[in-house]
């Protein structure tokens, strides 16, 4: 993670509080309008909304000097926010007519910083249980090798795409792969790595979805060996602990929906799940082999255990369509109904709440190569059946109504 400054005299440290001077002429006046349109890149809001402004001087013949606080030093967006800040400068004042300069918030800007993004909340608290606004979407499934992972990462780039404020968990502690799935590991294995505001953590963004996980922390165990390879050897305290500072260390800001990746089978973390997140929704990935449905059927039942609410089932793996329009279904069929049929009955076998098949989306090369690429297949080949089928699965879930069950609704009686 980049280096904090520790005190007055660090390079890169600011010694005083500079307070931007109000606008005065038409031309400062116009240029701070600008900059309002830039946003950054990590915390997704305005940098004026920020304090990140901390001057703009008009310095004569048309000219304007901009001056702005980066969060920390070595401030991994710097380079992009210069350019933003440049850029929204010169279509106020002229092309070649802006001068940036970037300082460093001191110590107590970036503690007003953080106390503003958390909105009044205590530090190290849970932002998304009972009574958030922030849907909670879990995704499980019962065995590992199901795509689980894969559907979840483009499920999380298809929901951001219809305009929503997406956030994504990867509580696989053991087996995380979403950092590679989103784009986010380089050549040598090593995942982008989180900026660190004080105690404050602001994830890294892919394809406009906000990613947090326990590969963008590990390091190679062998000088040239790839970070992406390194075993995480945790027992069940330690993943509890993981997942409960994704929950609250982790600056998302105001999210839509936030989906958390959940590992396979029915273990420590689906259990500290329905612990922190009880009013979590929860969809059960399987694969269409009837094999396969009993192990994903226990993964749902866990869900319910810990108060949970099934809202649907995704078949992965299903029937491929071959060139000539003829199907192979390789894994077999009706898994996935089988599945949401089971999860339909009550635990005395009458009629519980209906869980909905929600799509079926068959093998595909352009879903494994996106895969492989780190450009989801929604993205890469958004007619390809299966990025149709995981679009699906966005829409109906989109549309499907949140239970009130458990939240707490702002509503007196007088």
């Amino acid at each position: 993670m980049p280096a904090e400054p520790g005190g007055p005299g660090e390079p890169g440290a600011t010694n005083e509080t500079v307070a931007p001077a109000s606008p005065a002429t038409p031309l400062e006046q116009a240029v701070l309008r600008a900059l309002a349109s830039v946003i950054d890149p990590e915390i997704r809001k305005p940098i004026t909304e920020l304090d990140m402004v901390d001057r703009v001087v008009e310095a004569g013949e048309g000219r304007v000097e901009v001056g702005i606080r980066l969060t920390i030093v070595g401030c991994p967006a710097s380079d992009r926010i210069e350019r933003d800040v440049r850029q929204a400068a010169e279509s106020a004042a002229g092309a070649g007519n802006a001068a940036v300069e970037l300082s460093v918030m001191t110590p107590e800007q970036r503690a007003a910083l953080t106390e503003r993004l958390r909105g009044g909340r205590a530090a190290r608290t849970n932002p998304f249980g009972p009574g958030s606004l922030t849907r909670v979407i879990a995704v499980t499934s019962g065995k590992g090798g199901v795509g689980k992972s894969t559907v979840t990462a483009n499920l999380a780039v298809a929901l951001a795409a219809r305009g929503l404020a997406v956030g994504l968990v990867d509580a696989d502690v053991h087996g995380f792969s979403i950092p590679g799935l989103l784009g986010l590991v380089d050549d040598d294995g090593l995942a982008a790595r989180p900026t660190r505001v004080d105690e404050m953590i602001l994830p890294p963004v892919a394809h406009g979805v906000k990613v947090i996980s326990i590969g963008m922390f590990v390091e190679p165990t062998a000088p040239g060996g790839r970070a992406s390879s390194t075993a995480v050897a945790w027992r069940g305290p330690m993943l509890h602990r993981t997942l409960s500072q994704f929950l609250t260390d982790v600056y998302f800001g105001d999210l839509d929906v936030l989906l958390v990746d959940l590992p396979p089978g029915t273990g420590d973390v689906a259990i500290s799940l329905g612990q922190l997140l009880p009013n979590a929704e929860v969809v059960v990935v399987t694969t269409p082999q009837a094999a396969a449905a009993d192990v994903a059927e226990r993964s749902g039942v866990v869900a319910r255990q810990t108060g949970q609410r099934i809202v649907g089932v995704v078949e992965n793996m299903a029937a491929l369509v071959q060139p000539d329009g003829t199907l192979l279904e390789l894994f077999g069929s009706g898994g996935g109904e089988l599945v949401a049929e089971r999860l339909s009955q009550g635990a005395d076998g009458a009629a519980g709440e209906p869980v909905p098949l929600l799509a079926s989306v068959p093998l595909s090369m352009a879903l494994r190569q996106g895969g492989d690429s780190g450009v989801p297949v929604v993205v890469a080949s958004p007619d390809d059946p299966a990025a149709r089928a995981i679009e699906q699965v966005a829409a109906r879930l989109s549309a499907m109504p949140r239970s009130l069950a458990g939240r707490r609704l702002d509503v007196s009686v007088r």
